[in-house]
């Protein structure tokens, strides 16, 4: 079992939890993820180690609440345990001093970025982190980022906080100004898309951490498995990061649209059975 210390909102439907994981905590490195079930009975899903403590024992862990399990974790308290967590899993993002990097986020992608960017940062890297959203409220964790990157660079679609437009026009002028020797993106499969698109033709290094469908989290059952330079790969245990360059993302996204309509209809299901028929229709 595995108590929950602390827990906070951070944006709309987007929630943070520190869970009490000594062995995990120990053993994480950035990049690695665990496979949480809340029950018995409950689903198995990934979710990125967005900060370690070993000397308190802790985990942290970001999510939002989209289906019914993200939903149903939203609504532990303190103090409420969860059943199941595996890990660390996946592996650790390589670490080196490489010079000038760039940590691309969109999201609640970003919180997998955190990690990387102290351990970067630990080897002595520069580091430009570039974080885009919708809005401003939906930035994630800004502070943190501000007091380890070297230069912190925000972007929203409405202008309401930096630069109005997209994460890849920002990146495109920073590679354009010299030395970027990694890129690093974690967010919404189309924008790690476009940002391996763009580094490309620069010829730079560049990482994106994927978000197959996954069930138990060691490659067994296959669930994971993506297409990288045209071969089959298994994202749980040879990922979750790979070359961007190589990726079939076309082929990732038809993947995770293949439980669409069951996810829906279990999410609908569970708010039934929230509501106890005392919910209005939408």
């Amino acid at each position: 079992m595995f108590t929950i210390l602390k827990k906070e909102s951070l944006a709309p439907q987007i929630d943070s939890i520190v869970i009490e994981a000594p062995y995990i905590a120990k053993h994480a490195k950035a990049g690695n993820f665990v496979v949480l079930r809340i029950n018995e009975k409950g689903e198995r899903i990934p979710l990125t180690i967005a900060d370690s403590n070993k000397t308190e024992g802790t985990i942290t862990l970001l999510f939002q609440k989209t289906g019914k399990t993200t939903e149903e974790l939203g609504m532990l308290k303190l103090g409420n345990v969860i059943r199941d967590i595996a890990g660390p899993l996946g592996h650790d993002t390589p670490v080196h001093d490489y010079g000038h990097c760039v940590l691309v986020g969109g999201g609640i992608g970003s919180a997998t970025l955190y990690p990387i960017l102290k351990a970067l940062k630990e080897k002595n890297n520069r580091v430009t982190t570039i974080l885009g959203a919708r809005t401003r409220e939906l930035i994630i964790w800004e502070n943190r980022f501000k007091e380890v990157t070297d230069e912190l660079l925000l972007t929203t679609d409405d202008g309401s906080s930096g630069r109005k437009g997209l994460v890849t026009e920002v990146l495109k002028e920073v590679i354009e100004a010299g030395d970027v020797k990694l890129v690093i993106a974690v967010g919404p499969v189309r924008m790690m898309q476009a940002v391996s698109e763009l580094t490309k033709p620069f010829g730079v290094k560049t990482l994106v951490s994927l978000n197959p469908v996954m069930v138990e989290g060691t490659g067994m059952c296959g669930a994971c498995r993506v297409n990288v330079g045209g071969r089959t790969r298994f994202a749980c245990v040879e990922g979750p990061e790979f070359d961007g360059h190589e990726v079939d993302f076309q082929g990732l996204i038809n993947r995770l649209g293949f439980y669409r309509e069951e996810e829906a209809q279990a999410l609908e299901v569970f708010r039934k059975k929230k509501c106890k028929g005392k919910c209005k229709s939408a």
